[in-house]
């Protein structure tokens, strides 16, 4: 029988819970080992906007495991605290990835201009920032539900290292991300039957560059709602009086990112187009080998300081005049 405080007067509410949130989570190491395989196989990792998505797994990969955790502690005992401090950690690296990439596809669509010299400043950004983040709480990590986390009653705590920021980022992102997509839609509808040199390398941009990434942060966006309506359902009314159809719908929703983010990376056309037997064999063949196998146009190739830039690309990085 499950020892839980968030719903004394009936055990099975925890366990349901933990049994949805361990089994989600499972599913998201699945889908996050399969994206890294499929990256490895394909050398996709050799192309920035790939290795923005190999990143984002990596993040993913690392929150489920701490999901994946089945035990329901009651007192902030070493083990407790070392999955509140993981599950702040990669929290906050899962969030900043997906900000990361909603900004490169602003960058690229609103400024149109290439992204790559941006990478380092991502990753210090986004492993960087979570680190500190994670460990402001570190003397606050104990019981937090059905899950360690920031220990109940550390209400401002919790709002102050991450729902606050949590709340004004996705707001963020949500205008973001609209205005990005009424501008593609909005070019697209202009380069409609049109032909020029300029127009051609933009659509490249669009097809090779923003289409994959593009579903990330709206995913992202969808499983926050249930999670940040939860927490503010606990700071308003206490961890005390939790709703149990809120704690199940954020059970599901906080482990999803990994599996969701799969099941998007498989529905890109180049990787859609290439998950069958035959091309699989044939990667692994050039692998063998060490044979490239080319799967992008040489100009989206950004593996190191020795390649080249595309040689009808403006020195500024602009990919259209401003007007």
């Amino acid at each position: 029988m499950v020892n839980c405080t968030l719903f004394p007067n009936n055990a099975d509410h925890c366990e349901a819970i933990i049994d949805i949130r361990v089994s989600v989570g499972a599913l998201s190491i699945l889908g996050c080992t399969f994206v890294l395989v499929i990256m490895w196989i394909f050398r996709k990792y050799q192309f920035f906007v790939q290795r923005l998505i190999i990143a984002l797994t990596v993040a993913a990969l690392m929150d489920s495991l701490a999901y994946s955790l089945g035990t329901v502690h009651t007192e902030p005992e070493p083990m407790c605290v070392f999955q509140a401090f993981w599950m702040q950690y990669f929290d906050w690296a899962v969030l900043l990835w997906v900000c990361c990439i909603a900004f490169n596809l602003f960058w690229n669509v609103i400024k149109l201009k290439r992204t790559e010299h941006f990478e380092k400043f991502y990753h210090l950004i986004s492993w960087g920032v979570s680190l500190v983040m994670a460990l402001i709480p570190i003397r606050s990590y104990g019981p937090a539900g059905a899950w360690c986390w920031i220990e109940e009653g550390q209400t401002v705590l919790r709002f102050a290292t991450y729902y606050g920021p949590l709340f004004i980022l996705i707001t963020a992102l949500f205008i973001m991300y609209t205005y990005i997509i009424v501008t593609v839609n909005r070019q697209v509808r202009r380069w409609a039957g049109t032909y020029n040199p300029e127009t051609e390398r933009n659509k490249a941009l669009l097809k090779e560059d923003i289409r994959p990434l593009k579903a990330y942060p709206f995913i992202y966006l969808a499983l926050s709602i249930f999670p940040l309506a939860n927490r503010i359902q606990n700071a308003v009314n206490g961890d005390q009086d939790a709703i149990f159809a809120l704690w199940v719908l954020t059970a599901v929703c906080s482990p999803l990112q990994g599996l969701l983010n799969s099941i998007a990376f498989t529905m890109d056309k180049e990787t859609a187009s290439r998950l069958n037997m035959t091309q699989i064999r044939i990667a692994l063949q050039s692998r063998r080998s060490n044979r490239v196998v080319e799967d992008y146009p040489s100009g989206m190739r950004s593996g190191g300081d020795d390649e080249e830039e595309s040689v009808d690309s403006p020195e500024d990085g602009s990919l259209l005049p401003v007007a």
